[in-house]
């Protein structure tokens, strides 16, 4: 399997959840490693926003570590949908996908799951990333 590196789990501010919940998939490749860089001290200044995100459960950064062509992204659990919209409109978060989106390739996946089981979910994050790959 693809070596993937997480970051610990990041709680949202609905840190419980009624069943089921959305998962979002991203993965980032960009077409030069270096942007690698920026990219990730941005996912990182979004991470700290975490905590305050309606309707968000929480989050992993990954990272891919291929010195030639990393990988990164985020795993991200949410309530509804419509949180999960809420957040992708953000202007912070749209202000980066337009910063970023000629210098890469862009891909993910969103769906639902039954039951709010970060083990289970992550796993299931991790073989879509090793498909990708």
């Amino acid at each position: 399997m693809t070596d993937i590196w997480f970051a610990r789990w990041k709680p949202g501010a609905a840190a419980t959840s009624g069943d089921p919940v959305i998962v979002s998939v991203t993965e980032f490749t960009p077409h030069r490693p270096w942007t690698a860089v920026g990219v990730a001290a941005r996912g990182m200044a979004l991470r700290k926003t975490w905590p305050g995100l309606e309707g968000a459960l929480g989050m992993w950064l990954w990272l891919a570590p291929d010195p030639r062509c990393p990988r990164s992204g985020a795993v991200s659990v949410w309530r509804t949908e419509a949180d999960l919209q809420r957040f992708v409109g953000r202007r912070d978060h749209v202000r980066i996908m337009r910063a970023y989106r000629d210098r890469g390739t862009l891909r993910g996946k969103t769906w639902q799951e039954q039951h709010f089981n970060p083990p289970a979910i992550r796993e299931a994050a991790r073989t879509f990333l090793a498909e990708l790959a």
